[in-house]
């Protein structure tokens, strides 16, 4: 079997696969009184996606990835408040922003080693949270942006209090961009990005532009990324300096610690997971909550170290492959 055939098996959808985006597109349905948490998995799961893309696939450490999201979030949150509230057309200019946002931040990615990215990026996203403080004038500052009204969705479907209507539309979203995320790393392109993770310096020996890659692929993580926060701006009618903060980063990483990197379904089921034990354990013990969330991330990483390095094994003899 030829690489073009290798790559073409890869990417077609397993019975899982289709059987699990079947089940999650009509969560909000049969789930209508978990439409609210099921809009939050979609969102976060989203941009856990946007995250793996260069860390699983790239090997870009990154602590600032809110950035993305925060601006996406914003940028949608004010065009919705001072010019149109239509939400594809906040999508589309949140995805903008993040997305020039992150072609100019991946020139800093270039040199150095993976410290010296954790530091850079962790330091663009502080950068931009205080300028979100300080720039009360547009942003609200510590208020946050409030008064955002977005319009019906398509025209017809309003965002109501129960979530439905937010959960379908972060949900095809979603679908959408894992879509493009699928067909992006199963093609020859996708291919040189992992080979770039393996070894960087055999990569530029064999021909493949490095620079150009890493630029590319930061700028469509950033974009992604972008969506996330647009979606749950949109969805809740609010955008706050909470964006911007480091937990948001930390979290989706600990996501990906969940459900395993350099494997596209490990940001939905690491998001799925993190998003229940979080509001099951929140309900049961409001205080204490982080602590038990905290064992079972220990408990995870000593005991299922090889399951979190391998997460292909877990279909292992079922052809999985995300």
């Amino acid at each position: 079997m030829n690489a073009q055939s290798s790559l073409l098996a890869k990417s077609r959808f397993k019975w899982w696969e289709i059987l699990l985006w079947i089940a999650l597109l009509a969560s909000p349905a049969l789930l209508p009184r978990q439409a609210l948490i099921i809009n939050e998995i979609a969102i976060v799961a989203l941009f856990a996606i946007s995250l793996d893309l260069i860390l699983g696939y790239t090997g870009i450490v990154s602590l600032g990835h809110a950035a993305f999201f925060g601006l996406g979030g914003y940028a949608a949150g004010l065009l919705a408040k001072h010019i149109n509230p239509d939400p594809l057309v906040g999508l589309a200019m949140g995805v903008a922003v993040s997305t020039v946002a992150g072609a100019v931040m991946s020139l800093t990615i270039m040199r150095g080693n993976d410290l010296t990215r954790l530091m850079v990026t962790l330091g663009f996203a502080l950068i931009l949270f205080e300028l979100a403080n300080k720039l009360d004038w547009l942003t609200g500052g510590a208020d946050g942006l409030q008064g955002v009204m977005m319009g019906p969705l398509l025209g017809r479907f309003e965002f109501d209090l129960y979530g439905q209507t937010s959960a379908f539309y972060s949900l095809t979203v979603l679908l959408l961009c894992f879509l493009l995320l699928r067909r992006v790393i199963h093609s020859p392109y996708g291919a040189t990005l992992m080979a770039i993770r393996d070894n960087r310096l055999r990569a530029m020996a064999i021909g493949i532009p490095v620079a150009n890659r890493l630029t590319s692929i930061y700028t469509l993580a950033a974009a992604v990324g972008g969506a996330a926060g647009v979606l749950l701006t949109q969805t809740t009618g609010f955008a706050s300096l909470d964006l911007f903060e480091i937990h948001r980063s930390a979290d989706v990483l600990l996501m990906l610690v969940i459900g395993g990197t350099g494997w596209l379904y490990g940001g939905i089921f690491g998001a799925i997971v993190f998003k229940v034990m979080q509001d099951v354990l929140s309900n049961i013990t409001p205080q204490y909550w982080t602590f038990w969330l905290g064992l079972f991330l220990v408990v995870l990483v000593m005991v299922g170290r090889e399951r979190l390095n391998n997460p292909r094994s877990w279909f292992k003899g079922k052809g999985a492959q995300a």
